[in-house]
């Protein structure tokens, strides 16, 4: 009986695989082949891609290769002893599974492990470097509306729509920052939270008719024993590179923008920063890899919203640019992501050089190697 409902269980994931892959391909290809068109004429675009000059596509280049490095900084500040080439390894090569198959977070987490073990990481400190990641990405993400909103208001130009999302911001982000505070303040609190969302998740989980999951009141009593060190020596370098990597980003949009003839006049430097800083939201809902579709339509139409009242050429000439800029962007923070990253896996298998033994009471976990 328990091996007819392992095959159960093996064929639907099966199934489930499936129906994920055939969603997103049709969803990227409706967004792609129907709706972008609709914004903007693809050959227009093209033709404005054009006419960005050598010195503008070399400015543009310049700023990826930066925003590459500071991805790589941030993963050295969450994990001592880790050293820059490592780095790039590791997360251009993780990277690219998260960004090109479907659920791709979750094999590139195991390889996460697999890599930085293999260079003998421990464990625990890869799992606190990846939390720790994670919790300060997920706090600058909350708070990127909130710095658009302040932006905005500068210029006078705040929406009654866009302080409403960066209330709701405000409210999450404190939210977060308080239960980050209590766990680490005592660990008779972190026990408790932790309990309370395993049984918030195994409510969830019963709903679907999934297994519960262990008890997470250890886990967050762990997390908290670990955290704290970490954070105390190194909050300020975590919170530096965190910042820096997200509006690095930002800078390579304003840019395309910039160079495909967008002005400040049509769209302002704030109102970017506003589209960009809920377009970062949307990555958080994995409907494609990578947001592969989903971010790019959001971008055109959020800009193309922005700036519609204030554009001083044609409207098809404007969205052309717009779309230009955004498939330019994309193209330079996603695309050119995927050959990097297969390149780089091939130096983290080929490389012996960095290859240590993980810690002797680890050696029986065997690390991923997908």
């Amino acid at each position: 009986m328990g091996r007819v409902t392992e095959k159960q269980a093996t064929k639907k994931k099966k199934i489930w695989r499936i129906v994920q892959i055939a969603f997103s391909v049709v969803l990227v290809a409706a967004i792609f082949f129907y709706a972008i068109p609709k914004l903007a004429d693809y050959s227009a675009v093209w033709d404005t891609i054009r006419q960005m000059t050598n010195l503008e596509i070399g400015s543009l280049i310049a700023a990826t290769i930066f925003n590459l490095f500071t991805y790589w900084w941030q993963n050295m500040a969450s994990l001592p002893g880790l050293r820059l080439w490592p780095a790039a390894v590791c997360n251009q090569t993780t990277t690219t599974v998260a960004d090109t198959v479907p659920a791709g977070g979750y094999i590139a987490l195991g390889l996460t492990y697999g890599i930085y073990r293999s260079w003998g990481f421990s464990n625990g400190a890869i799992t606190l470097s990846i939390l720790i990641t994670g919790v300060w990405n997920i706090f600058m993400k909350l708070g990127l509306p909130i710095l658009a909103l302040a932006a905005l208001a500068i210029t006078g130009a705040a929406s009654a729509s866009l302080v409403t999302a960066a209330a709701i911001g405000v409210a999450f982000l404190v939210a977060g920052v308080v239960l980050f505070s209590l766990i680490l303040w005592k660990e008779s609190l972190a026990r408790s939270i932790g309990s309370f969302f395993t049984r918030v998740v195994n409510k969830v989980l019963g709903i679907v008719h999934k297994g519960p999951v262990d008890d997470w009141g250890d886990a967050a009593v762990r997390f908290r024993r670990n955290s704290i060190e970490l954070v105390r020596r190194r909050w300020a370098i975590l919170t530096l590179t965190t910042v820096v990597s997200h509006l690095a980003l930002y800078l390579i949009l304003l840019l395309c923008l910039r160079h495909v003839g967008v002005s400040d006049a049509e769209i302002s430097w704030a109102q970017v920063l506003g589209v960009f800083a809920f377009g970062r939201l949307l990555t958080a809902v994995p409907l494609t890899p990578g947001g592969l579709g989903v971010i790019e339509l959001s971008y055109i139409g959020g800009l193309i919203l922005a700036g519609r009242d204030h554009a001083d050429v044609p409207p098809d000439v404007f969205h052309a640019q717009v779309a230009a800029a955004v498939l330019v962007f994309r193209l330079l923070t996603y695309g050119i992501q995927i050959p990097i990253g297969g390149f780089t896996y091939v130096i983290w298998r080929r490389n012996t050089s960095w290859r240590k033994e993980p810690p002797e009471d680890e050696l029986a976990l065997e690390p991923a190697t997908a």
